[in-house]
């Protein structure tokens, strides 16, 4: 409980030097936006899409199924920043599948779960959660999850799938690089939302210097990402990783110095097929 409490009472001194630099570092940028596609790892012919564009995406993987590991071997080939999609409990009881994060384990079990997803991720650079509107709600748990991600060099994306959110405020008070969310592209699945969405994205951007979007390997999405993003340049918009956004609103820091973190030693053989 000590530390809960120097989390909380943390919160307030920590928030705003970290709110003030972004805005500062976005100014020397034009209006970048980072897009992350979650629940990769089931659908392989989109998957291998995403993997192949042109533009530096970061691909969310799901640990333990059936297509995460050869795809995300594809995806880092490709350029692509990689990420553990890390399933967590949620309001409506969905389930989760393996790796899933639930309020009734202990500290061990929350650490011993992610550290085996993260294993299960080759070239593994950052984590979001996938649902986790009821996880992320929780003090303790979340404090849990950012004490053993604070080991390794990753950052944290509050994917924010719930308002009450409090992870990305944990994630900072353990100086875990953090970002939140700011747009979902695809809850609607049809290309009239999907390009509401996007233009909502770049809108923010424009606003804010950066912006994050959220999208899934939905058919419509894919197809509507390998039409628009090639003609960001014309707008004026920039797209970078998540790694990348992060630098710039950030004076362009590193994340980590070299041999600060331990390394997520990989679990998984490493195939070189494309």
């Amino acid at each position: 409980m000590r530390v809960i409490g120097a989390i909380l009472s943390g919160l307030a001194l920590l928030l705003p030097p970290c709110l003030a630099t972004a805005e500062e570092g976005s100014t020397s940028y034009p209006p970048t936006i980072a897009i992350i596609i979650d629940d990769m790892g089931y659908n392989l012919q989109e998957g291998k899409r995403l993997a192949r564009m042109d533009q530096p995406l970061s691909l969310s993987f799901l640990p333990f199924r059936r297509h995460t590991v050869p795809l995300a071997q594809l995806a880092f080939r490709h350029h692509k920043e990689i990420m553990l999609h890390a399933p967590m409990a949620n309001t409506r009881d969905i389930g989760l599948g393996a790796g899933g994060l639930t309020p009734d384990m202990d500290e061990i079990t929350v650490a011993r779960t992610l550290r085996r997803s993260l294993q299960a991720i080759p070239h593994v650079s950052g984590v979001n959660n996938h649902m986790g509107s009821l996880l992320t709600q929780q003090m303790l748990p979340m404090s849990w999850v950012m004490r053993e991600l604070y080991r390794y060099p990753l950052y944290f994306v509050d994917s924010r799938t719930i308002a009450n959110s409090v992870a990305g405020q944990v994630a900072a008070a353990y100086n875990v690089p953090t970002l939140t969310r700011d747009v979902f592209l695809d809850h609607e699945q049809t290309e009239e939302f999907v390009d509401q969405q996007f233009k909502l994205l770049i809108q923010k951007a424009k606003e804010n210097g950066t912006a994050v979007g959220i999208g899934h390997p939905h058919k419509v999405t894919v197809d509507y990402l390998e039409k628009h993003l090639p003609e960001l340049d014309k707008q004026g918009i920039a797209i970078a990783t998540v790694s990348g956004l992060w630098a710039m609103r950030n004076g362009n820091l590193e994340m980590f110095a070299e041999g600060e973190k331990h390394p997520v030693t990989p679990m998984v053989a490493r195939s070189k097929e494309d």
